[in-house]
């Protein structure tokens, strides 16, 4: 299964919210990028965020930005040789 762009602006945009508390939202601004604006509003209509411009993580958004981090963490490790 390929990665589209698509896909790969929306993993951005799941990397910038802080999974540390369900307290913490995400604000994107007309000034982004056209790709994260539109990553962040694919986002809200995969019911992963609150808000169309981002706002808060939903339940399975968060479980999937901890996914996406954890993911990210394991493959940016380096191997025990």
């Amino acid at each position: 299964m390929p990665i589209s762009q698509e896909l790969v602006a929306e993993m951005q945009v799941l990397r910038m919210f802080d999974t540390s508390t369900s307290q913490s939202g995400l604000k994107v601004h007309s000034e982004a990028s056209s790709e994260i604006i539109a990553a962040t509003r694919r986002l809200f209509e995969k019911q992963l965020t609150t808000q169309v411009d981002g706002g808060y993580l939903t339940p399975l958004g968060y479980e999937s930005s901890v996914h996406l981090q954890q993911l990210l963490q394991i493959l940016n490790s380096k191997p025990l040789l």
